[in-house]
């Protein structure tokens, strides 16, 4: 099969050398790219925005050649059920203009950061990528974290053109983290504190930037393994880059009313939602979607599931997961009984869509700090209300500690739950732990949730201080062990 290019297989096809390069976009995994490449795609399309993205590989093992090798072009089939209705789309994106691999070649990232036209500044570096650390500023070394890559690439726009306060960059981050352009912001300017970038620096980060916070919502199966081979027969050229996504999605950003009419979404029919706060719909969505994704996963996961639609249709784990949400998730969240209630039977309707494998170890990846931000505020809450603990909720914690029970191999962190393996993926320290204390603890299973729960590290708190929690995890951790199915 050729290989994917817009002259020999998309001819008639939008040529991405009209648009400006407006966008710097921090990730070009398959979230980003069915997500908001996907609404600049739309955009462009009906001649309402005109603009490209120039994708920015944030770590430095990456997919920006394979997109280069597709001139930047790639299929996404979005398939879903909406208002009862069954669809089933696909499209190719032309909406990327260009890849740079930062690790390589550090002078081109800045050559594109310091451009006039360039406007927006898009990432998902997921949620454990906005974080300061303390590194030294080398001019013409790549930093290390994200929001160093930021502040490096500000101070050589603020030099550029003199601190001129229309030359600012507006950012619109989807990490999944509370009030992620709050936090991006404010670890900007930690390292322009650390690096004695100067008063006047400082002051144009602040006034001439706007730091937006956001919350996106669509699930993304991503890349289609076991279609592939037919589809890009049907497709007549190879495309190692296919996406695939729910036909639902949700962009709530807050933002002041400027933004909005310089990426004018709406025009578009695109389901973004401006706001002035977004503090309900980020609350809504992390504990009822994300929640009852990262809860489900590691109890379905060890139950011997491998897809969420496999998850909701067992009589079992299906059971757990809705009264999870209806009966522990909903009585924390601050809003009309109809209105949680309607939303939470549209999540499990996503959840079995027809059209999506969504695989449980795709959702795993940094469940540790998902699940710190997405089910310990519900755990809290709930306490806080009923004066109980939510029994499911600590099952999930149980879970999880079974789930990170591993070994490392030749670089690869492996799990095993009655004699099949899984790769756990987060960062090198946190794996360390789990498996350190795995072994110095397997005899001793209160102690080693005493561990657990009282790393701050992991929790930025001892949880052990809950009462009643760790007993309960240690109980259902002893369970799971005896019988990795069981599920509450």
């Amino acid at each position: 099969m050729e290989r994917l290019n817009a002259q020999s297989s998309f001819e008639g096809k939008r040529n991405t050398s009209q648009l400006k390069q407006t966008i710097m976009q921090f990730g070009e995994g398959n979230f980003l790219r069915a997500f908001v490449d996907w609404m600049i795609n739309e955009l462009n399309k009906k001649d309402i925005y005109k603009g490209s993205c120039v994708l920015v590989q944030p770590i430095e093992q990456g997919m920006v050649s394979w997109l280069q090798e597709q001139d930047y072009l790639y299929n996404l089939l979005l398939r879903g059920v909406e208002n009862g209705e069954v669809k089933n789309e696909q499209e190719v994106i032309q909406s990327i203009s260009h890849g740079i691999n930062p690790y390589s070649d550090w002078s081109e990232l800045i050559t594109y950061a310091t451009k006039e036209e360039m406007r927006f500044v898009v990432s998902n570096t997921t949620e454990a990528g906005i974080t300061f650390s303390e590194e030294e500023y080398i001019p013409g070394q790549t930093p290390n974290t994200f929001p160093a890559k930021i502040t490096a690439c500000l101070f050589e726009r603020f030099k550029t053109y003199n601190g001129a306060t229309d030359k600012g960059f507006v950012f619109l981050p989807c990490e999944l983290i509370d009030r992620n352009g709050d936090k991006l912001k404010t670890a900007v300017l930690q390292y322009c504190e650390l690096w004695n970038l100067g008063e006047d620096f400082r002051s144009w980060v602040n006034e001439a930037n706007t730091f937006c916070n956001t919350l996106v919502d669509r699930i993304v199966p991503g890349y289609p393994r076991a279609e592939a081979e037919a589809l890009c027969k049907n497709f007549g050229y190879e495309d190692k880059l296919i996406v695939t996504g729910e036909y639902f999605h949700l962009w709530v950003i807050e933002a002041p009313d400027f933004v909005k009419n310089e990426l004018p979404f709406h025009k578009a029919g695109l389901n973004v939602v401006w706001t002035n706060d977004m503090e309900p719909y980020r609350t809504r969505k992390v504990r009822v979607l994300n929640g009852a994704h990262t809860a489900g996963t590691l109890t379905s996961h060890l139950a011997g599931h491998t897809y969420v639609k496999e998850m909701v249709e067992d009589s079992d784990c299906g059971d757990y997961v809705r009264r999870l949400i209806f009966e522990e998730i909903l009585p924390t969240l601050d809003l009309e009984q109809s209105d949680k209630e309607a939303y939470a039977n549209a999540i499990l309707e996503r959840f079995a869509n027809p059209f999506i494998q969504h695989a449980l170890l795709s959702i795993s990846l940094n469940s540790v700090s998902k699940w710190k931000v997405r089910l310990l505020p519900t755990l809290q809450d709930y306490i806080r209300i009923t004066g109980v603990l939510p029994k499911r909720i600590c099952l999930s914690l149980a879970a999880l500690i079974r789930f990170y029970k591993a070994t490392t191999k030749n670089g690869t962190t492996e799990g095993q739950v009655d004699g099949v393996f899984y790769t756990i993926q987060d960062k090198k320290e946190i794996l360390f732990f789990f498996e350190n204390v795995w072994q110095n603890n397997a005899n001793d299973i209160h102690k080693l949730v005493q561990q657990v729960l009282g790393n701050t590290d992991l929790w930025d708190q001892d949880l052990n201080k809950i009462t009643g929690l760790t007993d309960l995890v240690t109980e259902d951790l002893k369970h799971m062990l005896h019988d990795s199915t069981q599920i509450q």
